[in-house]
């Protein structure tokens, strides 16, 4: 008798422990699903300063074909020179519905309305979404001066009046399936990587603009990350940081675009080589503010060579599966 107690005692303890446990697994959190790659990605530098064909000019703007998906980023400091870029290299721009905008600055963004309207004639969708990031509109004056120096606050009644919608982003978000917008970047660092003497609007006050709004794109393959950005106000290493937080702490395959390190010290560069070595950055597409003599000095801190880290110029492509192609002048 007393045995049979104790056997039951036993086989009620085990059923309760064997429960509890098949409790605490049903309840736990599900491991993380990998975040999706891409499998074809494809860059084209539509507008940047230097040039064998095409016209160059003191700005940015690339198209993106990511799997299928066509996006622009940024469009260039004149209003005709992408419209005009992409007819002269055989880019058919008419299907792009995205355009995102990397921050407000004119050289990135004057080259919208012309897009638009020209391309709406045949496609009325196209280039009718456009991306951006908080702060964008907000009203900027250059040092104590009443001028407006915010060309996006006119350039949004106008865009609108055309039908197109502005899309904001105040967090990192996938646009496509393996394809991020970072929105605002945090300033880990201190990277000022902008012209002083501009401010901004802060409720009553005008304080340093920094470029709150400044974002970038990240692309996740399986060779690593890919940076695309239009000039890295935020701080190319603050972008880099961020983005492997927000997809996966991987190498970075390739950081292409304007990086506005044309005025960087020899010590800014030293650090920014650093960092970019930690990252274990295996090329680079410097283009419009990144400065022609940073790509050199960055090819020779990081090791690489005229095919890995080279200037950007109007036509230059970045394939995922070929690298780097840049035009004749920058080889």
């Amino acid at each position: 008798m007393k045995i049979s107690r104790v056997v039951a005692a036993v086989n009620l303890f085990l059923f309760l422990g064997v429960t509890h446990t098949l409790g605490q697994s049903s309840n736990s959190a599900p491991a993380s699903k990998a975040p999706a790659e891409l499998k074809n990605l494809k860059i084209t530098i539509l507008s940047t300063m230097l040039a064998d064909e095409g016209i160059g000019e003191w700005g940015f703007a690339a198209l993106v074909e990511a799997d299928g998906h066509k996006t622009l980023y940024d469009t260039g400091a004149r209003p005709n020179t992408v419209l005009e870029n992409a007819r002269e290299l055989h880019v058919d721009l008419s299907d792009v519905q995205d355009v995102i905008l990397s921050h407000h600055h004119g050289d990135h963004t004057t080259g919208l309305m012309t897009l638009r309207r020209e391309l709406s004639r045949t496609n009325p969708a196209a280039l009718s979404r456009a991306h951006i990031s908080p702060g964008i509109f907000l009203s900027r004056h250059a040092g104590a001066g009443e001028t407006e120096q915010n060309p996006m606050i006119a350039m949004k009644k106008e865009f609108e009046a055309t039908g197109g919608t502005f899309i904001v982003h105040d967090k990192p978000e996938e646009m496509l399936p393996g394809a991020w917008l970072t929105g605002p970047v945090p300033r880990a660092y201190p990277e000022k990587n902008w012209t002083t003497g501009f401010k901004i609007a802060k409720g009553s006050d005008w304080v340093e603009d920094n470029l709150p709004e400044d974002q970038a794109l990240i692309f996740n393959t399986p060779r690593g990350l890919v940076l695309l950005t239009g000039c890295g106000h935020a701080g190319i290493i603050n972008i880099l940081q961020y983005a492997r937080q927000i997809v996966r702490p991987v190498p970075v395959q390739a950081a292409i675009g304007g990086f506005h390190l044309f005025a960087a010290t020899d010590e800014q560069l030293d650090w920014t080589a650093e960092k970019l070595r930690e990252f274990q950055t295996a090329q680079i597409l410097g283009a419009h503010c990144t400065g022609i003599e940073t790509v050199y000095k960055l090819r020779q801190r990081l090791g690489l060579n005229r095919r890995t880290c080279v200037v950007g110029t109007v036509g230059a492509i970045y394939d995922l599966k070929d690298g780097i192609l840049t035009g004749r002048i920058a080889r």
